[in-house]
């Protein structure tokens, strides 16, 4: 198995394949890790992932936790309470240190990662992928994933399309000294974002400030801004530039919104920023690529297995690209209402009024923190299709239970098996009081796949999910 990209997605899909003893191939076409610390926020159903897998705590030790609210566009409510989670929080954690522990985590799993290999052409056919690389090495292998970001070089060699809106925005983002005392930056703030929600200066720790300030026109986004450009913007919209120096990073970001076609082609897949990008705005990015991840692992290592059902790995798309269009208009209306325009500004007051009422904030809350997706597996329980939170279980927590990546039969009533399935599924009998159905059947990404309590009818959808029992 080969994936083109060592972000957090790729990272990511590499444990997960490993969990299943598939050999992986990291290709990554930056010798050096990303130096810059821009921070990112890891949303409620990423934090029950990472607990899922046993690397939460490593996370946290590394991280900053944050009440769940105030990210939809930006409005400042707090997060609804009772939120069905055992973790109803956000984590803001450097960018570079989630990379670096999801890499780590690949790599004592068994997953290689090879630096300063670009993927140039990619050839499949019914046996396999041809890569090749920039130095001329050919490489081959089974299944080919494109992690590869944004400017997916796997997705262009594919011939996929990617239609969507090109950026109209751009906000320059970076982090620098000022040279004003904080209550004066902080009142001329507080002042220009009743109009300008785009605008954000913050202290950052270390006598460092956080600068988000809306730019005229549209740059090339392969080119760092600069601190002239930065300094210019400020003054234009703030009338000063409150003395910025000494930047530690800089960069830009446009609300460019596009969706890969298509996530699969024969034997090669798209995941993360090569199959759908959009504005930073609500902090999805990185999430949605970590979830399509956990989506993907391990259908596709059912398939290197041999045990996968014949329609399973198009679930993949079938799952994930509705998720994806879902997350693209969110943030789509949350640009709309960061406008300095009347209209939206009209819109915005009137939608922050209706978050006053609890289920607007949770419908809009659990949108952000993925916890409100439900995939359509058919009719049924309305827990069908939805991911399960880390209920007390008799050996401790349900996500503990799910670290090697396999399936679980959690069963009150102790007469039902998973019979031939035993290599993959795991079997928990009188598992809890916090069940008020006799048996679910959980997939290995903790998704609801059966409620029940008859034998036949499990053995249907284990056959559904995990193909043939052995034997």
């Amino acid at each position: 198995m080969i994936i083109a990209g060592c972000g957090p997605t790729g990272a990511m899909l590499a444990a997960e394949l490993r969990l299943h003893d598939v050999r992986v191939l990291v290709l990554e076409k930056e010798t050096e890790p990303v130096s810059f610390v821009r921070i990112v926020g890891l949303h409620i159903r990423s934090i029950e992932l990472l607990a899922m897998r046993g690397l939460l705590e490593r996370v946290l030790e590394r991280g900053r936790r944050r009440p769940a609210g105030a990210y939809f566009a930006a409005i400042d409510k707090p997060a609804p309470e009772g939120l069905d989670t055992a973790h109803p929080y956000l984590l803001g954690i450097p960018q570079p240190v989630i990379v670096q522990l999801l890499e780590q985590h690949a790599i004592a799993l068994g997953a290689q990662v090879r630096r300063g290999a670009a993927v140039t052409a990619v050839e499949q056919d019914d046996a396999g992928v041809t890569v090749a690389l920039a130095d001329g090495e050919q490489l081959r292998a089974g299944y080919l994933v494109g992690c590869d970001g944004g400017r997916s070089t796997v997705r262009k060699l594919l011939g996929v399309g990617f239609p969507g809106e090109p950026s109209r925005t751009e906000t320059l983002m970076g982090e620098m000294a000022v040279g004003v005392p904080h209550e004066e930056i902080a009142a001329k703030v507080a002042e220009l974002r009743e109009t300008h929600q785009r605008l954000d200066i913050r202290p950052f720790g270390e006598g460092m400030y956080r600068v988000v300030i809306p730019a005229v026109g549209v740059g090339n986004r392969a080119q760092p801004p600069t601190l002239d450009d930065f300094q210019q913007e400020l003054r234009a919209i703030a009338g000063t530039d409150f003395g910025v120096h000494s930047p530690r990073w800089l960069s830009r970001f446009g609300d460019a919104t596009r969706l890969a076609e298509r996530y699969r082609v024969g034997r090669v897949l798209l995941a993360g920023d090569a199959a759908h990008i959009h504005p930073p705005i609500g902090g999805q990015g990185l999430n949605l690529g970590v979830q399509d991840a956990f989506n993907l692992g391990w259908k596709l290592a059912a398939q290197v297995r041999g045990w996968a059902p014949d329609t399973l790995l198009d679930t993949y798309q079938d799952e994930r690209h509705p998720v994806a269009a879902d997350v693209l208009d969110v943030t789509r209306a949350q640009m709309e209402l960061l406008s300095a325009e009347p209209g939206p500004r009209a819109v915005r007051r009137l939608l922050t009024e209706l978050m006053g009422f609890d289920e607007v904030n949770r419908h809009l809350a659990e949108k952000i923190a993925a916890i409100g997706i439900r995939y359509d597996f058919g009719a049924g329980h309305d827990l069908i299709g939805r991911r399960l939170r880390d209920i007390d279980v008799k050996q401790g927590r349900l996500y503990g239970l799910l670290r090697r990546g396999r399936g679980l039969l959690l069963d009150r009533t102790e007469r039902l098996t998973v019979g031939g399935w035993a290599d993959r599924v795991d079997y928990l009998g009188d598992p809890t009081v916090e069940l008020d159905v006799p048996c679910v059947l959980l997939r290995p990404d903790g998704y609801v796949a059966w409620i029940g309590e008859d034998q036949q009818d499990l053995d249907g959808h284990l056959s559904r999910w995990f193909g043939r029992p052995a034997g």
